[in-house]
């Protein structure tokens, strides 16, 4: 038996295995610095820790970066729609970066991970391990929206809903951030009127404003959001008053700043043979890379470079071609960065 302190409940183990590529060995005890796999286990998931009852430890969870890139997919048979839900829920317990939800307007389900080959994997398992049969539909990339100077708007919110008279008046000012810093807000408002409950709503006005840009509806990044001032009316302000102003006045504000779209962009590693180094390089440049270091590492040249996703679509196809099947690489997510 061994407990879960984040979870704060006991769980028993069925069995450990050490695993050997293609072949599991069971075990009876592991010690410090052995990997195993543990059978049995209904409530842990990824970047849990397992530890004794008497002497518990909870390590930092792992950090996971967001889905970069999107995919649409549907189930081949109508029927099996629920059955690819619940597969898909599976995936995205063991997998924290591998996301899905099911789009309000297209009706679409639609997956996010972080890279074209991420989704393929994830297809694969589908159709192996649950025999479930889709289409797909392209890959698109997951941008992000920012501002590029700062700006100022004041939103007087006034209406009358449900027969109640609802009255608030929000001053924001958004700035831009360097790039990585992600968003903060600043209380800077010296209104008496600014209560504890007021400010709250204006924050989760400011949150859900950032969900969904000024641009093409992409969230927003690195913007600093700084509340100036509130305008109030006895017996008239109250949350959703709030609320609804600052999302208005934070939208006013970004459409003034400036706003620019970021799209995500990925470090390259590829080994190629010394003889197809200048096809690659070329390639590389026409998909707009930026080259940072180039070494040999035994009878291969590693090549390390960054790419905007959006150019990196079906490179594996042409490495392949470009090198006679020689070459390989992999790629991660580093950063967002300005749409060329």
């Amino acid at each position: 038996q061994v407990y879960n302190p984040r979870k704060k409940a006991k769980e028993k183990l069925a069995r450990l295995l050490r695993m050997h590529s293609n072949k599991r060995e069971r075990i009876n005890e592991a010690s410090a610095g052995d990997i195993v796999a543990a059978m049995g286990l209904k409530l842990a998931s990824t970047g849990d820790t397992l530890c004794s009852e008497d002497k518990p430890i909870l390590f930092e969870p792992i950090e996971f970066k967001d889905p970069v890139i999107t995919m649409a997919v549907e189930p081949k048979k109508v029927q099996d729609h629920d059955r690819l839900i619940e597969a898909l829920n599976k995936l995205a317990d063991e997998d924290p970066t591998f996301k899905h939800k099911i789009d309000d307007e297209t009706g679409q389900i639609v997956i996010s991970g972080m890279g074209e080959l991420h989704l393929e994997v994830m297809m694969h398992r589908v159709r192996r391990e649950f025999s479930i049969e889709t289409n797909q539909g392209r890959p698109q990339v997951v941008y992000r929206e920012t501002i590029s100077e700062a700006a100022q708007h004041e939103e007087i919110f006034e209406r009358e809903i449900g027969g109640q008279h609802h009255y608030a008046g929000v001053l924001l000012e958004v700035r831009p951030l360097p790039r990585g810093t992600g968003n903060q807000f600043l209380d800077r408002c010296e209104s008496p009127d600014l209560t504890d409950i007021f400010l709250e709503a204006i924050q989760q006005g400011v949150r859900e404003a950032q969900n969904s840009g000024v641009l093409m509806g992409y969230p927003m990044l690195d913007v600093e959001t700084v509340l100036r001032d509130i305008k109030t009316k006895e017996n008239l302000s109250d949350e959703l008053a709030f609320r609804v102003a600052a999302i208005m006045a934070y939208k006013g504000a970004c459409q003034k700043a400036s706003p620019i779209l970021l799209e995500p962009i990925m470090r390259a590693e590829i080994l190629v043979p010394e003889e197809f180094m200048g096809e690659v390089i070329s390639d590389l440049n026409s998909r707009q890379g930026k080259i940072e270091n180039i070494a040999k590492k035994g009878p291969v040249q590693v090549i390390t470079a960054t790419v905007p996703l959006s150019k990196m679509f079906g490179y594996s196809t042409t490495l392949r071609s470009l090198t006679q099947g020689r070459g390989t690489f992999t790629m991660h997510f580093t950063h967002y960065d300005k749409v060329d």
